[in-house]
């Protein structure tokens, strides 16, 4: 056993009971996973190691992340691999989720991507195509796109913008104070412009953080409250779990008590929903979050 797959296993035995999900081998699982092979496909569910892949692959959903498996940042958060991509994106990509999300029978789709800072667009004229390509095989699906900062190229988020997506998601992550150590090379002002210009676009707009890294109840106050003031609609909070040893450690875990006072919080700073939980992520259960957003006042 590698040493980092050994760090990660002595963790998780340290766990609290309630951030560890079982993962069942379910035959909806086995189905979802030989489908994303043979559809040559990855998912952020497996590259961001997330804790809720056996749930959502038991129920035959999972979300799909575009532009290849390789990020040119390098989060020190996420379990996704940080390297050069070998090349553009797979114009044939599109398609392919398409088709699985056509097998798959969703009625809501949730697409992802790695950073593509090497692509003039950031690659966004890749999100753009996929979002056409899910409208043609499957029009009755809502998708929802969960973006990278596009290096503040407003242009080409004009382009992801333009393909209108039902929801338009794009992480906060964490506090100000935090983002040189959690996320260098992400501007916390500029991902506030970039949900605000989502927002002003009239797309339902989305976001979420991560609690555990070391920031304060105040902190998290301020960016509920500045997710509001650009115009968020629904909002995430979740337990951030160390991937392994190179890591950012956690620095402490919310009991579960905790979640239902920090989405309150929200609430009352203007959020019109907010999931919290230990094992919240992202497109936790996506469909739903939405739900309420995506239904007439």
């Amino acid at each position: 056993m590698a040493p980092a797959e050994l760090a990660q296993l002595c963790d998780r035995r340290r766990l609290p009971r309630w951030v560890v999900d079982k993962n069942p081998l379910s035959g909806g699982f086995v189905g979802t996973k030989a489908l994303m092979r043979s559809s040559e496909l990855v998912t952020v569910c497996e590259e961001a190691a997330c804790p809720n892949i056996g749930r959502c692959w038991s129920r035959g959903t999972a979300t799909f992340m575009i532009a290849g498996a390789n990020c040119t940042r390098g989060c020190r958060f996420c379990n996704v691999a940080t390297a050069r991509p070998a090349g553009p994106p797979d114009p044939g990509e599109p398609a392919r989720v398409a088709e699985a999300a056509a097998a798959m029978g969703l009625r809501f789709v949730v697409v992802t991507a790695v950073a593509r800072d090497d692509q003039p667009d950031g690659g966004a004229a890749h999100f753009a195509a996929t979002i056409a390509a899910l409208r043609e095989r499957v029009p009755e699906a809502k998708v929802e796109v969960l973006i990278p900062d596009l290096r503040g190229d407003w242009d080409a988020l004009e382009t992801i913008i333009e393909a209108a997506p039902d929801v338009l998601n794009h992480n906060t992550e964490t506090v100000p104070r935090l983002y040189s150590r959690v996320r260098p090379g992400a501007r916390y002002e500029r991902t506030l412009e970039l949900l605000a210009r989502s927002a002003a676009a009239g797309l339902v707009t989305k976001s979420g953080i991560m609690v555990g890294l070391g920031e304060r109840l105040g902190e998290i106050a301020r960016v509920l409250g500045d997710l509001a003031s650009v115009g968020c609609g629904p909002v995430t909070i979740g337990q951030y779990l160390r991937p392994s040893a190179a890591h950012l450690p956690v620095e402490r875990f919310y009991a579960p008590s905790e979640y239902p006072a920090l989405a309150e919080l929200g609430r009352d700073l203007g959020l019109a929903h907010v999931e919290a939980g230990p094992l919240v992520r992202s497109s936790f259960e996506a469909d739903r979050v939405a739900e309420a957003a995506l239904s007439p006042a």
